[in-house]
């Protein structure tokens, strides 16, 4: 900024540079890509005048010396675009940057004169003296051609001959390669990408207690039944086994079943409340298993092409040995007491939250971080983090930096069941992905409206949602009433709706839909208080449906990312159909979702065809990949009745065009 009555002690630039998109906070955090993504980056760039202006572009990951810059293509209305890929994991930086360009300017004058025959010797002058200078920066055969090039147009001869040669599209391309930039403007600082791999954007996770994965009733579950229950996870097409905490288990203030206040003989507590005499956030729970159990559970999980998540929730129970060896990481009350965990009326005797504002915080910090990267040294490599939203920001920020600079492939998923700018400001200091809303969003409108607001910038270049139709801790209410048809409709909206989504594993599947009390969202005999052991065989499940989902998914590029999603118009209220599509030109998938489970609903669907790459009277085929059938549209407007007691929803394959006679047979 200029101090008023005082001239710069450099020319300024007459070059505005602003408007740059995709930013996030004004630079404060960095946008989102996993690797291999794109980061198409627009800017504003003008000058005062008439003159020619040339956008660059600049971008480089973290560590590289140089700059790599690229040409920006202009939009219209002075606004430009420019895109690279990201090709390695952790930060990249982007600016960019403009200058007026004097030979594309002059170049430009003189072929208007060409045209109008207007062209004099002096003109060709005043490209000579540019062509020489831009020699002058260049070395090698770039020089050469320019200065030969320079002695054409200050040559004697046919005036027409010499502008036409300087108009000559090889000679531009040299100049654009050695301009005069010293009258260039930035735009001043350093924009950033977290780059992370595809887990961090797309993935299906599935939850399970390993206390109940046993296959005798009765019998606390181990490390080696999960992984006896691995290839049965991975036959239904999960990414991802999250595991709840591992840990031994408090006794003090233990609860029973159901949440109940007291313990009974032989009840198992919360594994959220960690820590006991046999250690705490880096020792696991006796009945579990060693840790060579552990690492045998890896190795199992890789070989099944499953990951595994650890659950982070950085709270004690009375019993973990940080109250004995630090009481000063805790909140103590007048009477001496440690403050347990409560959010009225519930009370958590049984947790101890740690105090992040007590004097020893750095060494509490680094302790936490030490949970992390003791786990990290064991091979994992993602985390789902309880209750993020309970501890400070620029902890999180701290940590996740700390820990990915040293691992970058960690991910984090942040259960932050909380208010909205909370779980952003989450998403921006760095964690990868995060619960949402979804939970609770049921109807048309609020779903429409809330996949708008994820799937648009700003939202969209930093907060990744993690869609869950249910969770240990929530049994939504659509769920307790609507049968078989609700859990189908709802898993393929995760599904299909976002990239990234999970269910809290066997409850889901075999259909348990008891809450607690009339009006609660909580589970009867809850998984979280007891031992609940699962059969994997037994009927009726959802088991073959939701492989087919995650099938569809896998097969499907459209349904790897966020973005790409249209919402169709549909003339039933109970019917939701929206789109999906990849600008590479795979196909693309619509989904028709009927939210009504007990009743047949119809309607006339109205494609927005650019969306799906279809040109206006183009023929199409459709194929209903949960269904079976295949059909061919023509038009925008189109038919669909879903009955929810065969399937609550279709999930088309959009195939654009009629390649040959024999395609246009297999798909009818």
């Amino acid at each position: 900024m200029l101090t008023p009555g005082l001239h710069p002690r450099e020319r300024p630039s007459r070059v505005v540079v602003e408007g740059v998109s995709p930013e996030v906070d004004g630079g404060r955090f960095p946008v989102k890509r996993t690797l291999g993504e794109q980061v198409a980056v627009e800017a504003d760039v003008f000058a005062d005048g008439h003159d020619v202006v040339t956008a660059l572009l600049r971008y480089r990951a973290e560590g590289e010396p140089s700059w790599t810059e690229l040409a920006m293509e202009p939009r219209g209305n002075d606004r430009w675009r420019a895109a690279f890929t990201v090709t390695s994991l952790g930060t990249w930086r982007y600016t960019v940057e403009g200058f007026v360009d004097a030979f594309r300017t002059w170049r430009a004058g003189l072929a208007k004169k060409v045209e109008a025959g207007q062209v004099e010797p002096v003109d060709l002058l005043v490209g000579a003296e540019l062509v020489e200078a831009a020699a002058g920066r260049a070395r090698g055969a770039d020089a050469a051609r320019l200065a030969e090039a320079a002695g054409v147009l200050r040559a004697e001869g046919a005036v027409e001959a010499r502008a036409r040669a300087a108009l000559d599209e090889e000679l531009g391309l040299v100049m654009a390669r050695h301009p005069d930039r010293s009258g260039a403007a930035a735009l001043g600082r350093e924009l950033e990408v977290c780059v992370e791999r595809e887990r961090a954007r797309y993935g299906a996770w599935y939850e399970l207690f390993p206390r109940s994965a046993t296959p005798e009733p009765g019998r606390h579950g181990t490390l080696r039944d999960v992984a006896a229950r691995l290839p049965y996870v991975a036959g239904m097409g999960f990414d991802v086994l999250y595991l709840p905490p591992i840990h031994p288990i408090g006794r003090a203030h233990r609860k029973g079943r159901n949440n109940a206040p007291a313990a009974a003989a032989g009840d198992v507590g919360s594994p959220w409340a960690i820590g006991a005499a046999e250690g705490g956030h880096t020792a696991l729970h006796p009945e579990l298993g060693t840790l060579d159990d552990f690492r045998a559970l890896l190795a199992a999980a890789r070989a099944a092409g499953v990951e595994l998540a650890l659950d982070l929730a950085l709270q004690c129970s009375p019993d973990h040995p940080w109250v004995r060896e630090h009481p000063e990481w805790f909140r103590r009350r007048p009477d001496g007491s440690i403050q347990y965990a409560e959010n009225p009326p519930k009370k958590y005797q049984d947790i101890y939250p740690l105090d992040f504002e007590c004097a020893r915080w750095r060494e509490l910090w680094e302790a936490l971080l030490g949970v992390v990267e003791f786990w990290v040294g064991e091979g994992v490599r993602i985390f789902r983090v309880d209750n993020p939203h309970t501890k400070p920001f620029r902890f999180w920020e701290w940590l996740i930096a700390t820990a990915r600079r040293r691992t970058p492939e960690l991910v984090f998923l942040a259960e932050a069941f909380t208010r909205p700018k909370v779980m952003y400001q989450l998403a921006k200091l760095g964690f990868s992905q995060s619960y949402t809303y979804f939970t609770w969003r049921n109807t048309r409108f609020e779903l429409t409206e809330y996949l708008r607001e994820l799937t648009r910038a700003p939202v969209k270049e930093f907060f990744r949602p993690s869609f869950w139709p249910n969770t240990p801790d929530i049994l939504p209410e659509p769920l307790q009433w609507g049968g078989r048809p609700m859990f189908q409709a709802r898993l393929v909206l995760a599904a299909t709706l976002a990239a990234s989504y999970g269910v809290y594993g066997p409850v889901f599947e075999q259909l348990e839909a008891r809450p607690l009390a009339a009006g609660r969202e909580e589970y009867l005999d809850s998984e979280k208080y007891q031992l609940r052991p699962w059969d994997p065989a037994a009927g009726g499940t959802l088991r073959d449906f939701i492989a087919r989902v995650n099938q569809i998914r896998r097969e499907n590029p459209a349904l790897h990312a966020n973005e790409g999603l249209v919402f169709h118009r549909v003339d039933d209220e109970q019917l939701l159909a929206y789109s999906k599509a990849r600008p590479d030109g795979s196909d693309g998938i619509l989904v028709v979702v009927n939210l009504d489970p007990h009743h047949v609903h119809a309607g006339w669907v109205e494609l927005a065809l650019e969306a799906l790459g279809v040109q206006p009277g183009e023929p199409f085929q459709v194929h209903d990949l949960l269904g079976g059938g295949r059909y061919s549209w023509s038009g925008a407007r189109n038919y669909v009745e879903i009955d929810p007691r065969a399937a609550p929803a279709q999930i088309f394959r959009i195939r654009r065009r009629l390649r040959t006679e024999r395609d246009f047979d297999y798909f009818l």
